[in-house]
Order: C-alpha cells, then sequence, then structure tokens
C-alpha cells in the first residue's frame, strides 16, 4: 500500500516538510506528487490532471493507494479517488488533513469555505482571479471508500467536526504537531485495517 499524499493547490507544498520521509521510517511507503500548474483556469480540472499523472508515474497501476489531501486540495479528493479507479488503481482509503470537506454537487470554494466556517482563513497572495468562484467537479459516488480527518490546525476544527458527524475517523494533532506522521500513519491503520 502506497499513501499518496496531495498538496494543497496553486503549488503550495505539503506539510510539515519532510513528511513523505517520516511515513516511510514508519514503515509506511509514501509519495509525494508536484502539482504545479494548477494556475491557470479550470484550476480544479488541470489540479486533477496534473496529481492523476503524477499518481501514475509514482505508483504502480495495481499499487492500493490511501490518498491524503491538504489544504484546498480536499474538495477535490473525490475527483482524484474517481480518476484512480477509471486507471483500474485500488484506493483503500482518504484522508483529509487541515482541508475543507469536498461536497456534492458543483459548488464553488468560496461556498465550501463559507459553509465550513473557513472564511477566516486568508487566500494567498498568488491566488489568481476567478479561483474561489469557479465550479469544481462534481463525483457522485463518492466516498467509495473509508475517510478520515487529521486536526492539525485550529483554524480547521470546524471541519474536523464535520468530518466527525459523517461518521470518519477524526485524530486531533494541534497539541503535538511533532506527532503529525505518526497519527497520520495510525489514522492510515484504522481506515484500512
Amino acid at each position: 500500500m502506497i499513501t499518496v499524499l496531495l498538496p494543497p493547490t496553486l503549488g503550495a507544498p505539503f506539510s510539515p516538510p519532510g513528511i513523505d520521509r517520516d511515513l516511510d521510517a514508519l514503515g509506511r511507503a509514501a509519495v509525494l506528487p508536484e502539482v504545479t500548474d494548477d494556475f491557470t483556469a479550470p484550476h480544479a480540472a488541470r489540479y486533477v490532471a496534473r496529481a492523476s499523472l503524477e499518481i501514475n508515474r509514482l505508483v504502480a497501476t495495481d499499487e492500493p493507494t490511501v490518498l491524503v489531501a491538504r489544504g484546498d486540495s480536499g474538495p477535490l479528493l473525490g475527483a482524484v479517488g474517481a480518476a484512480q479507479r477509471a486507471a483500474h488503481r485500488p484506493v483503500l482509503g482518504y484522508v483529509l488533513v487541515d482541508a475543507p470537506l469536498p461536497r456534492p454537487g458543483s459548488p464553488t470554494r468560496e461556498e465550501i469555505s463559507r459553509d465550513q466556517g473557513l472564511t477566516g482563513i486568508p487566500a494567498g497572495a498568488d491566488e489568481p482571479a476567478g479561483y474561489r468562484t469557479e465550479r469544481l467537479p462534481t463525483v457522485p459516488d463518492w466516498p467509495d471508500a473509508p475517510c478520515g480527518y487529521l486536526l492539525t490546525d485550529p483554524a480547521y476544527a470546524h471541519p474536523a467536526h464535520l468530518a466527525g458527524m459523517r461518521g470518519w475517523a477524526v485524530r486531533d494533532a494541534v497539541a503535538e504537531p511533532g506527532r503529525t506522521a505518526a497519527e497520520l500513519a495510525a489514522l492510515i491503520d484504522e481506515l484500512v485495517r
């Protein structure tokens, strides 16, 4: 099983830095795709396409994966998962780390942020016009595998609470930021056992 760490959108790095190496040290194979070309509309479609190409480059087709999304890649997790299913790559689970939850239909990032209490999180300095108001891809049959949420930033407490209300496994690592990799590994184990 490979853990795929999907970075936030718009070229932001996955944090904490080195979590892929930390997971490897814990005996969990992890890859970190590079998704850096979603600055042009349609942002979401470009992100999903590039992430899928990168996963294809990094992971064998028949290798089961757990997809882990951070930040604004969270609402795209279902679309990336659908692309993996289309490529006949099994997805065993999904984890969001300090991310807005995917929502049915074709909401905008702005609607998701408002509905999930994330309006106090500032937009990135390089955020292109129309990024928050574009419609995100629809994935009607998601989730198709167990889901979990890892909270490391208290600003995302409300989405973590919503994940718990959906019956997802939720872990809170706010008080111990140095344990992010260990908490993520434990959460993945809980999902795929």
